[in-house]
């Protein structure tokens, strides 16, 4: 392990030309900004930094640019142990056991431990993790793996059994605020030689959603548009100019894109139209396909609107078939309307209950032979039971005539309970009325 594990191999020219967020890395515990429970007194990194021979394997899961790598960092620098880094992207289970078989060679001839650092661990396949159980279960090495996904999903079981979980959050506007002001007067950043108002600061923090990394690299970029143009004060149009958009936390398979379209969801269902719209907005900028949002909206017009309105269906659909049609970005506009549609629309979850209830008894083999005026088959009828005794609808003055429908297991089983909001609340006078019809003898 080199003996400055922070700066950057090479050079003056070299460092001074690295990107501003490597230059900036955190040296010490003293210079972490946020991510205070990590190194609260007895927690397991703090056990790791101030304990070289405590024998811990941890699991750092956060979103980026909180901290995962330098944590690691921290951890093989401050308790002197030797660090190596693999990276999930571009190794392969011959570099894992090569690694493992070099820590404890190390371990042998000088005692000293060995972090394994492995960045986005999620991408290792099945083998490749189970590569990692003889040395971690030996303690060979000091793991600590990084991963932006959540790791009960995407990390084995026994890799998980044997390590602590550790989250990291993403970092507050005010801490993203620390950690720029900080690059301006380092001698590792601007050396004070660029200014920023605070109100562009501001908006920085703000636009990074958390990402350290990010936001420096966003200051970097328009610190250089501004110096292009001969100015030392960076101001709201260099940012604009480098930035364009802010950081968006989404992704389409991971954690963040199952979080933003629950809160969608549950955003219509609750009728908020202006969250749900946001929480769409936030969906199409970061890439969602089109498509997957509309199925969710169809799903969510039977579910949760129904019939207290039957037209948020025909929406929903129609909606689906022109963002099919048409694609990003004039997809936008009908999944807009959808969304509005469905959030102002009353609410009932009646046909989603009633159906799912059904579903129930037949699962739990409550079903019973369709009456014999039901069925379709005269081949199914015995010789001796005559003509089946099925009254037409059509032929009665109200079109409803009364006789069995249900399996005699079934009879007076209610499924359907309507809802009183919107349309339903007609629907509902109306079965109650119909029900008096089919089966007049009845209690209910």
């Amino acid at each position: 392990m080199s003996d400055d594990l922070f700066t950057v191999a090479g050079d003056d020219v070299a460092r001074s030309r690295a990107p501003l967020a490597a230059r900036m890395r955190p040296r010490s515990v003293g210079e972490l900004i946020g991510q205070e429970h990590l190194l609260a007194a007895g927690s397991p990194v703090r056990r790791l930094i101030d304990d070289p021979k405590a024998s811990l394997s941890v699991i750092l899961h956060g979103p980026p640019g909180s901290g995962k790598t330098t944590v690691a960092m921290l951890i093989a620098d401050t308790a002197d142990r030797h660090f190596v880094e693999l990276s999930a992207v571009n190794s392969g289970v011959a570099q894992v056991r090569a690694a493992i078989d070099g820590a404890r060679r190390q371990l042998g001839s000088d005692g000293r431990g060995t972090v394994l650092f492995i960045d986005e661990v999620h991408r290792f396949s099945r083998t490749q993790q189970d590569a990692l159980l003889p040395a971690v279960e030996n303690g060979w090495v000091t793991l600590v793996a990084a991963t932006t996904e959540n790791p009960h999903m995407s990390v084995i079981g026994p890799l998980q059994s044997r390590s602590i979980l550790v989250p990291l959050e993403p970092l507050t506007a005010e801490q993203i605020s620390e950690v720029l002001v900080r690059a301006l007067s380092s001698d590792r950043g601007f050396g004070g030689e660029i200014s920023v108002a605070d109100d562009v600061l501001a908006a920085i923090s703000r636009a990074a959603t958390g990402d350290a990394r990010w936001a420096l690299t966003a200051l970097d970029a328009a610190a250089q548009a501004a110096v292009s143009d001969g100015r030392s004060t960076v101001g709201s149009e260099d940012v604009a100019t480098a930035v364009q958009r802010a950081q968006v936390r989404h992704d389409r398979a991971g954690d963040a894109h199952y979080d933003v379209v629950s809160a969608l969801i549950k955003s219509i269902r609750g009728s908020d139209a202006d969250a749900a719209l946001h929480y769409l907005a936030r969906m199409i900028d970061a890439g969602e396909d089109p498509r997957f949002i509309a199925r969710r909206l169809v799903i969510l017009a039977s579910e949760d609107v129904g019939l207290a309105d039957p037209t948020a269906l025909l929406v929903a659909v129609a909606a689906a078939e022109a963002a099919a049609m048409v694609g990003l970005p004039e997809a936008r506009i009908p999944l807009a309307q959808a969304v509005l549609h469905l959030a102002l629309a009353p609410k009932s979850n009646s046909a989603y209950r009633a159906v799912d209830a059904a579903l129930s008894d037949v699962r739990a083999g409550r079903t019973g032979p369709v009456p014999l005026h039901l069925r379709g088959s005269v081949s199914a009828w015995s010789a001796d039971s005559g003509s089946p005794d099925y009254r037409y609808p059509h032929d009665a003055a109200a079109g409803v005539v009364a006789q069995q429908y249900a399996p005699d297991e079934l009879v007076g089983v209610r499924y359907y309970e309507p809802g009183r909001r919107g349309a339903e609340a007609e629907l509902g006078e109306r079965w109650q009325r119909l029900r008096s019809l089919l089966r007049p003898d009845s209690d209910e």
